[in-house]
C-alpha cells in the first residue's frame, strides 16, 4: 500500500515537478546584465587582466553559452584616474548567472588558460579590486542590440551612463521617464545606436539605472548629444512636473572597445 501510495503521489506532483523546471530553465523576458569593472594601478596589471580576459574568461563564457560580451577601456576623455576595464556580460535569467561561477571552477580549460592569472602571489596582484554590477533591461528595451557603427572600432565611442536618485521613488520615475515617457523612444529616432537600457538590481550606487549608447568617433557623439537637447520632444517631456529631481548625479564614462570585445 506504501509503494501504491507513494506512486502516486508520485504521479500526482510530475506535472508540478516539470512546470518548475520549465520556469526556472525559461530564459527571462527582460535580459539581465552583468557589469565586471577591474579597477588597476599599472600597465603590467592591464596586460595581464586583458590577456586573462582575452585568452580564458571570455572562451570559457561561450562554451557556458554565453556571447556577445562587451570588453570596455577608459576612453581618456573622461575624469577617471584608475586604469579601467569594463566587461558587460548578457545573459539569459538569474539563473544562468548561477551557474557561471560553478561551470567556471569546473572548466578544465579555464583554469589551464588562466593560471598565470588565476594563480598571482600575494604580494603582485593584478588588480586593485573588482567591482560587479547586477542588471535588469528595462521594459521599453528587454533586449540588447548589437550596434550599427561604421567608423574606425579604434575610434568608436561607447557611452555608458549611471543616473543615481536621491530616492527609491524618484529613482522609479526616471525609469518611468525611459519606459512609458518614451524617452528611450526618443533615443532611437535620433539614431543613439542604445546597446542596452537597465536597472541595477545590486552595485555600489543604488538606487540608479544604467544604460549604453554608442557612436562613430567622439564627433558624432557630440552632435547626437546637441540634437538631443534641442529636440522639441525632449524638451516637452523633460519640463513634465512627474519628472523633476529625479537624477541627483550622473557618472558619464567614455569607453572604446577592447581589441577582443565581441561588441
Amino acid at each position: 500500500m506504501k509503494i501504491k501510495n507513494g506512486l502516486l503521489l508520485a504521479i500526482a506532483l510530475f506535472p508540478l515537478s516539470t512546470t518548475l523546471v520549465a520556469f526556472y530553465s525559461k530564459p527571462a523576458e527582460k535580459d539581465i546584465y552583468e557589469i565586471k569593472v577591474y579597477r588597476m594601478k599599472t600597465n603590467d596589471q592591464v596586460t595581464q587582466v586583458d590577456n586573462f580576459l582575452k585568452n580564458a574568461y571570455l572562451p570559457a563564457l561561450h562554451r557556458l553559452g554565453v556571447s556577445s560580451i562587451g570588453v570596455f577601456k577608459n576612453a581618456g576623455i573622461d575624469t577617471a584616474l584608475e586604469k579601467s576595464i569594463y566587461v558587460w556580460i548578457p545573459l539569459r535569467s538569474l539563473e544562468q548567472l548561477n551557474r557561471i561561477e560553478d561551470g567556471l571552477a569546473k572548466d578544465i580549460s579555464y583554469n589551464n588558460d588562466g593560471a598565470a592569472y588565476l594563480a598571482v602571489p600575494f604580494n603582485a596582484p593584478a588588480y586593485t579590486r573588482i567591482e560587479t554590477i547586477i542588471l535588469r533591461a528595462f521594459n521599453k528595451m528587454p533586449h540588447f542590440q548589437h550596434p550599427s557603427l561604421m567608423g574606425d572600432p579604434a575610434e568608436r565611442i561607447y557611452e555608458l551612463r549611471s543616473y543615481e536618485a536621491t530616492s527609491e521613488k524618484l529613482y522609479k520615475q526616471k525609469v518611468h521617464m525611459f519606459n512609458e515617457g518614451d524617452e528611450i523612444g526618443l533615443f532611437n529616432r535620433l539614431g543613439f545606436n542604445a546597446v542596452f537600457y537597465a536597472e541595477v538590481l545590486a552595485g555600489s550606487h543604488m538606487p540608479n539605472l544604467m544604460y549604453m549608447t554608442s557612436f562613430d568617433n567622439r564627433a558624432s557623439r557630440d552632435e547626437h548629444w546637441k540634437n538631443f537637447g534641442a529636440d522639441p520632444e525632449w524638451k516637452r517631456l523633460s519640463a513634465l512636473p512627474e519628472y523633476q529631481h529625479t537624477v541627483s548625479k550622473a557618472d558619464i564614462l567614455f569607453l572604446h572597445p577592447a581589441a577582443y570585445s565581441e561588441l
